[in-house]
């Protein structure tokens, strides 16, 4: 009996895989078959000569890596890339990004969205976890560009509990949807910006609907020790005593994470996992970043993550895997840590369990989503490959994605984009900047005082 032809067949390529221990592997001369966006089989490139297929990718000579997970962003801020430059994360705030983020349309967030997506695709990225505003805006776009996203619609105790009720309407709304493509989360900004009645609110809202939630916590040092001193605790700890930390929830940065706050984190009862973005953390000159290695030593996930352009200036995924491995070497004093085995495993599952997608992305495997990007290390900067896995993380670059496929759809073919017209969203995004940029107002839509 003839098989049913595949949806899509990439042969032939050297594929990254996981072992039944989560290591890391690469099969050589392999193939990737893919049936109604899944990943049916990976196989020898001389099997899949011979079964039907719709759809072939000749990925002759490049590698195939789950796609590049964003654990933490706000995709709209592309706009404000480069505006707010060589400032201490007060005056950031203070001066120049929230006073700018109050005149924000959904137009605004509609444009930004694009652009950032366009750039996430580009650079292999095929989820991203998003924490913003006007977020029915950004979730119109995913679902039009064919990304994958984990969205939540942010708020402060400032906006009083319409707030919270509108990041509570937003992710049962949005959830499931794109086909599936589009998760949710509740998204309070963080314990400095929402206060203890609000997140335990959210908290008992997230169990009763079965959501999880995304947030700023212990973001650096200087916030940690600003809640022990006005509070007596830290943030970590506010977020036990007001019951976040029974749900899965997403920490973004964590550079602030005490040693007294690891065990409250080990013994969550919630799933709890740490996003990190230290491009961000190194421009702010913090002190500390994110404690990756005492984290995994604990199982807790850290994803990789970007932050917004705003300060991070870019969506690199691909950046922030390398500069992770570097800094944790530097910081622990080991260059042993973190292998690039093990930044491959951050960037891969442990990036999808972080986003609470384990079960359905994160590797290239039977059964797996088929988020698939092709990498091409012909070029001269890659060249020779000794040891693939550090050519991969160390050499490597984002412009090196020559393909990137999300649920079995082709989004980008030979780096050319297929769903998003950049030319065009950024002439448009151009026109408005001015009032997006206009401070005589004196606004600003929060205040950093921490």
């Amino acid at each position: 009996m003839t098989p049913s032809p595949a949806g899509l067949i990439i042969s032939p390529c050297t594929v990254l895989t996981h072992d039944d221990q989560e290591r890391v592997e690469f099969v050589h001369d392999a193939a990737i078959v893919v049936r109604d966006g899944v990943i049916g089989s990976v196989t020898s490139s001389a099997e899949a000569e011979e079964l039907p297929a719709a759809e072939r990718i000749d990925a002759r000579g490049q590698i195939a890596l789950h796609g590049l997970v964003n654990c933490h962003t706000h995709a709209p801020m592309v706009a404000l890339r480069g505006i707010a430059e060589d400032l201490p994360t007060e005056e950031w705030f203070n001066d120049v990004v929230w006073p700018i983020e109050s005149n924000l349309t959904e137009k605004m967030v509609e444009l930004g969205a694009r652009l950032a997506c366009a750039e996430m695709i580009r650079g292999g990225v095929t989820c991203f976890a998003d924490h913003y505003f006007s977020m029915d805006a950004v979730a119109a776009v995913v679902e039009e560009c064919g990304i994958r996203a984990h969205l939540g619609e942010a708020f402060f105790s400032s906006q009083g509990p319409q707030g919270r009720e509108k990041s509570l309407e937003f992710a049962l709304r949005h959830r499931g949807g794109a086909g599936g493509r589009i998760t949710t989360a509740l998204a309070p900004h963080a314990p400095y910006t929402v206060d203890d009645t609000d997140l335990a609110a959210t908290a008992s809202l997230a169990r009763e609907h079965g959501l999880p939630v995304h947030l700023h916590a212990a973001e650096n040092r200087d916030q940690a020790e600003t809640s022990l001193s006005r509070h007596g605790v830290t943030p970590i700890e506010v977020l036990r005593r007001t019951g976040i930390l029974d749900t899965d929830v997403l920490i973004a940065h964590g550079t602030g994470i005490l040693d007294r706050d690891l065990p409250i984190l080990s013994s969550a009862p919630g799933r709890t996992a740490v996003a990190t973005a230290p491009r961000g953390y190194l421009k702010f000159a913090w002190p500390t970043t994110t404690p990756v290695r005492a984290l995994r030593d604990l199982g807790i996930p850290v994803g990789l993550a970007t932050d917004g352009a705003a300060s991070n200036n870019s969506l690199d995924v691909w950046e922030s895997m390398a500069l992770t491995a570097l800094i944790q070497k530097s910081t622990t004093g080991d260059p042993r840590w973190l292998t690039s085995r093990q930044a491959l495993h951050h960037a891969s599952l442990q990036s999808a369990r972080a986003v609470g997608l384990g079960d359905a992305i994160g590797s290239i495997a039977p059964g797996r989503r088929a988020d698939i990007i092709l990498v091409d290390l012909t070029g001269p900067h890659t060249q020779p490959v000794h040891d693939l896995a550090a050519t991969l993380v160390h050499s490597a670059r984002s412009s090196d994605v020559r393909t990137t496929i999300v649920d079995g759809r082709v989004l980008m073919r030979d780096r050319q984009l297929l769903t998003i017209d950049v030319g065009a969203v950024a002439r448009e995004l151009g026109e408005r900047m001015p009032t997006l940029l206009d401070r005589s107002h004196g606004r600003r839509i929060q205040d950093y005082n921490t």
